[in-house]
């Protein structure tokens, strides 16, 4: 029986072992409101799994699904703002 392994030893084996860099957390503090709009979607689309849906429940999701579009857009705006230098 041949043993089968890798030839090559993994690129990102060492970048696993530190914590995250400082643009890293910078990254996620900027996407953090849109993680949190997608997070209460997700929850109000769980609670609905096993139960018809009521009118609360379809409210919360239109809501829910417009705060994520809002987070979506205003990071896409803020990024874009970033790229371009503040000048936007």
């Amino acid at each position: 029986m041949k043993h089968i392994a890798a030839l090559q030893t993994l690129v990102t084996a060492a970048s696993l072992d530190g914590e995250p860099s400082a643009a890293e957390l910078d990254a996620i503090e900027l996407e953090m409101p849109l993680i949190r709009a997608e997070v209460e979607l997700l929850d109000a689309q769980i609670t609905t799994l096993d139960r018809p849906v009521s009118e609360m429940d379809a409210r919360r999701i239109r809501r829910a699904r417009r705060r994520v579009m809002a987070a979506r857009r205003d990071l896409t705006n803020r990024t874009i703002t970033v790229l371009a230098g503040g000048a936007a």
